[in-house]
């Protein structure tokens, strides 16, 4: 991998890193602000829905803010051979660096074409989901390259592909919803070319084919452990954001028993997703921004609040395969995304609007990419 921080700025950032101050390198410093984590144990963020959840819970644990100084934190993926972390930062068009060894936060990659999800191949390189401007799927080869793995299907553009994840049989499966052509938040506002938004599989050959066309702007995606499922984050469900789980083929690559496993209710949020070695699911997790339908006066004005309270929904919800709720991880910002990592793999990394989180648990990702 090739980090392209000059020197100068990678001493920079780590110092201001080390201050609590993580990105205060003039882009996005606003966007940085303390935490304090919890003294007492176990922590009291982690709250215990089912009784199952306890044995993942290490008493001794406690959520921890490792980064901050973000304006939208994607997409992280861990790199066990460096011990650190990538995570993307989509409106500053960056991708991030967390190292585990010295604790320093400095910039991967920038300009990053807007990356939103990245994962590992099994080969260890990194792949991308450039999420606007390029539309387009690459793979970082071991001496820095980039390879276009895809950006157009039947001919035409990709829409915005937004989160990635990598097969045993070494398939690489993405989503491609609309968001990061939407507007010019998180890229540059364009017309779609694809008449629906789709889940693709690009092949071990190369070739790409799109095995979901009727999900409204699918999102976050993960396979069971057995990889005899996979399961997709729907964005525009019916009537809430939904997660379905679909049986995998005896081929690897057709779907069928479409089943909604998880719904979000009509204030919740569903984003990126995880898979646990036992076949849970750890999902980013907060408020989906609507509105309650009556105004409430506030200081003499009418103000339409929002639906439940963001501060109670932040954070990580865990569900077991069957969809039931095992835990809700209270964080200060919403999750949009994590993944496991660590030396043991047991490492919950949390990236939340502007920064990270972690959290050691008693599990593991379900594979090392995970």
């Amino acid at each position: 991998m090739q980090d392209t921080t000059t020197p100068t700025r990678r001493r920079f950032l780590k110092t201001a890193a080390g201050s609590g101050l993580a990105a205060m390198s003039g882009i996005a410093g606003a966007q940085s602000f303390d935490y304090r984590p919890n003294q007492r144990y176990p922590d009291p963020a982690v709250q215990i829905l089912d009784p199952s959840f306890a044995k993942y819970r290490i008493y001794s644990s406690t959520v921890e803010q490792v980064a901050t100084g973000m304006r939208w934190a994607e997409g992280p993926v861990y790199f066990p051979e460096g011990g650190y972390l990538l995570v993307s930062d989509i409106p500053n068009n960056r991708i991030m660096k967390y190292s585990e060894k010295d604790g320093s936060f400095t910039v991967f990659r920038e300009p990053a074409n807007h990356a939103n999800g990245n994962t590992r191949d099994r080969q260890g390189r990194l792949i991308t989901c450039e999420h606007s401007v390029t539309r387009r799927v690459v793979r970082t080869e071991q001496d820095g390259r980039i390879t276009v793995l895809a950006d157009r299907y039947d001919g035409k553009r990709l829409n915005a592909p937004n989160d990635v994840v990598c097969k045993s049989d070494d398939s690489l499966w993405f989503t491609d919803p609309l968001f990061g052509i939407n507007g010019e938040w998180e890229g540059s506002r364009a017309r779609p070319e694809q008449a629906t938004t789709n889940v693709y599989r690009i092949g071990r050959d190369g070739k790409l084919g799109a095995v979901l066309t009727d999900l409204v702007n699918p999102n976050g995606l993960a396979f069971s452990p057995d990889e005899k499922k996979l399961y997709v984050v729907e964005w525009k469900g019916t009537p809430h954001r939904s997660l379905w789980s679909y049986d995998v083929g005896a081929d690897g690559a057709s779907l069928s028993n479409k089943t909604k496993l998880v719904d979000a209710s009509d204030q919740g949020a569903l984003d990126g997703f995880k898979v646990d070695r036992d076949g849970n699911l750890w999902c980013g997790w907060g408020s989906n921004g609507a509105l309650q339908a009556e105004p409430v006066d506030v200081g003499g004005r009418k103000v339409y609040p929002l639906k439940g309270r963001p501060e109670d929904l932040d954070g990580v919800m865990v569900f077991n395969p069957q969809g039931k709720p095992l835990a809700h991880i209270r964080l200060p910002e919403r999750c949009a995304n994590l993944c496991f990592g660590g030396p043991k793999n047991n490492r919950l990394y949390m990236a939340s609007c502007h920064s990270i989180y972690a959290l050691y648990v008693e599990t593991h990702g379900a594979t090392s990419l995970s």
